[in-house]
């Protein structure tokens, strides 16, 4: 089928969210974590996988949408004073949704965990947003450098207190000490949360380098030429965060300043590719279902947390559906990780029906 996205959205960018987001649903829900191809696990500590790549990636995409939304309505008049409640309101929705997706179904508010995906989006879409209306983008160029050497300079010189310092280690590092600090309630790890405070600053950067993309695209620029520009710098930060390897390594876990340029690089490679091929020769056919969860990304992820219940439940004496369709599938003969990934892009699929209602409607969540 060919996508049709709403009018003024670049189908490209909503094509790459959509993959995104497939992507998170699909590493986040396979059918027994005993059984999954390495490729859709996360790193154990140092190094990245493909997986690794999928989170940063969507904070990218947030950089580059705040730049298409918020410079259009800058160009139509609208006072930056005006823009702060709906940008503070939207944060807000997101992290609430966040925080109910920790509790939902049990709602035990004294074991919750209140860092989170959706609440890191928030921080970085309200921050990132702030930084469009009132600094320059020189001022956003620096800023983005300064808290990924900035960040690199604490986690490498300040020992966690009680532990001392190896960045080889989970735990041993002034972020975890930080987490474990002033972190009400659980960490994910229990000392530490991937979704921590410290790390959150980098991710910040992450947006920023989405930001910067954003702006190469609604350039003066030709088309060709903004292509080339998203290559180009792609393959520079990529071939920069693999030099900072070196002395600081790429980890998902603790965000560190190499990971956000090696991610960043390679996703603004990706959009260059998708805009190339979607936008410049017109070659819709095939992103539909990209394009489709895209248009409602926050949505398709918030439904594929509360959708776990109905799944994950045990519904015929103690055995829930996923446990069912493994039963049903490897008893068949098909093996154990493959049909983990049947049920992960079956889930997927599940999610995809409500947001495909939606899509066909012309409904549009904002959020």
């Amino acid at each position: 089928m060919t996508a049709k996205a709403p009018s003024n959205r670049l189908i490209s960018l909503d094509f790459f969210r959509g993959l995104t987001i497939m992507g998170m649903i699909i590493v986040n829900t396979p059918g027994s974590w005993s059984y999954v191809y390495p490729p859709l696990t996360h790193a154990e500590w140092n190094g990245a996988t493909p997986t690794d790549l999928v989170f940063p990636f969507f904070i990218f995409i947030v950089g580059v949408s705040i730049v298409l939304a918020y410079t259009k309505y800058l160009e139509r008049g609208r006072e930056r004073k005006e823009m702060v409640p709906k940008i503070l309101k939207r944060s807000f929705i997101i992290f609430a949704l966040g925080i109910f997706l920790a509790l939902f179904p049990e709602f035990d508010f004294a074991n919750i965990r209140l860092p989170g995906v959706l609440q890191r989006i928030a921080i970085v879409f309200f921050s990132c947003a702030l930084l469009l209306l009132y600094t320059t983008r020189k001022t956003q160029l620096w800023i983005g450098w300064g808290l990924l050497i900035g960040y690199w300079l604490v986690m490498a010189l300040i020992p966690h207190p009680e532990l001392g310092l190896s960045l080889a280690e989970p735990g041993r590092n002034i972020a975890a000490w930080i987490d474990t600090t002033f972190i009400p309630g659980r960490l994910y790890q229990g000392t530490w949360d991937p979704e921590g405070l410290l790390s959150t600053l980098p991710t910040i950067a992450s947006g920023i380098t989405g930001m910067i993309a954003g702006y190469l695209i609604v350039s003066d620029r030709s088309r060709d030429r903004k292509v080339i520009g998203l290559m180009v710098g792609g393959l520079a930060a990529f071939t920069l965060g693999n030099i900072w390897d070196w002395v600081f390594p790429i980890n998902k876990h603790i965000w560190t300043s190499s990971y956000v340029l090696y991610t960043s690089g390679l996703a603004s490679m990706v959009l260059g590719a998708c805009y190339y091929w979607i936008d410049l020769l017109g070659k819709s056919k095939g992103t539909f279902a990209g394009v489709v969860f895209g248009t409602n990304a926050i949505t398709a992820y918030v439904l594929s947390g509360v959708f776990l219940v109905v799944t994950h439940r045990a519904w015929i004496g103690d055995q829930s559906l996923v446990s069912l369709f493994m039963d049903g599938l490897t008893s068949f003969g098909i093996e154990p990780h493959l049909a983990s990934l049947i049920w992960a892009l079956s889930y997927c699929f599940l999610c995809f029906i409500p947001v495909y209602i939606l899509y066909k409607k012309k409904i549009f969540i904002k959020v």
